[in-house]
């Protein structure tokens, strides 16, 4: 009698395919001496970290220079990073940079302001942030007087933020706007210098809309040096100096608050998903900014960090 033969079936199982790793990611800010960008480098690296925690993460500023976040982009194309987390210096001549990163594999994040061709886009509502700082100087000088917006560097966020201040203080007939093409560089410094100047050519000024923080507080101190008061300013970041300041003695009485930290951590959490083709409801998120001011202060929670 033959031996029976049995043949014994098995079943492969199959199981989902493993997530893709995040090894690293390259950050390009405006400055790492500016407290904003601090904060939305370190909300990038704390989202990589929770999702693999040897990630390596490099930060770098370009400070203001467009070559130079270029030649920033190019160098993180080179190590073949993973994700690219930016805060563009020219929403514009920044998109060829973008394009090569993108063709090269990398996930390209877009945070504080827009860049029309990255995987992600993660900004404050800036046109939002501009009207609701003005509409506050606007209701203080009782709808007339005459007012700065004070530029500054010509990326998409400064630009929505004047754009809005000029809707709110565009209602009113009897609001004149002195000034609105200064740059004041996003810096205490350069805030500063510009107030300086305007302070020198006009002798009568109610109200000041300066495009972030740093530069609000370097007009307080100008107006201070030249000691001229009975302005009222008011910003947009709602960074840590500004709160201080709204609980000082200073001329700034309020600033559109933004989260930079946050904004880091969604757009990175929202790349890793990309990166392992899950999609994303909204690519392109507007953060809804509140307004910071002397009353409400004290319930800030201040930014996400």
């Amino acid at each position: 009698m033959k031996p029976a033969i049995v043949f014994v079936g098995c079943v492969l199982a199959t199981s989902p395919l493993q997530a893709k790793e995040l090894t690293s990611v390259g950050i390009s800010v405006g400055s790492l001496g500016n407290p904003y960008y601090v904060a939305l480098a370190a909300g990038a690296e704390h989202a990589a970290k929770e999702i693999n925690p040897n990630v390596k993460v490099t930060a770098l500023g370009f400070e203001r220079d467009l070559n130079k976040q270029v030649e920033q982009i190019d160098n993180y194309i080179a190590a073949g990073v993973d994700m690219i987390v930016m805060s563009a210096a020219d929403p514009k001549a920044i998109e060829p940079a973008v394009a090569k990163a993108k063709a090269a594999g990398i996930k390209v994040l877009a945070v504080d302001n827009s860049v029309d061709n990255a995987d992600v886009i993660v900004t404050t509502d800036n046109v939002a942030a501009g009207t609701i700082a003005c509409q506050y100087i606007a209701d203080k000088i009782g709808g007339k007087g005459n007012v700065i917006i004070q530029n500054g560097p010509q990326n998409s966020g400064v630009i929505d933020r004047v754009v809005g201040c000029k809707e709110v203080f565009g209602k009113y007939p009897d609001i004149t706007i002195l000034s609105d093409n200064q740059d004041g560089k996003s810096s205490r410094d350069g805030g500063m210098d510009v107030m300086l100047g305007d302070l020198t050519r006009f002798p009568d000024i109610q109200g000041v809309f300066t495009c972030c923080d740093p530069q609000a507080i370097g007009s307080d101190l100008a107006a201070r040096q030249l000691k001229r008061d009975g302005i009222i300013i008011t910003s947009v970041d709602g960074a840590p100096d500004i709160v201080e300041a709204l609980k000082s003695d200073t001329l700034i009485e309020a600033s559109a608050s933004q989260d930079p930290y946050g904004m880091a951590v969604t757009a990175v959490k929202m790349g890793y998903d990309l990166m392992n083709d899950k999609p994303v409801a909204e690519p392109k998120m507007l953060v809804t900014p509140k307004l910071v001011t002397r009353e409400n202060v004290d319930q800030y929670k201040g930014w996400g960090g």
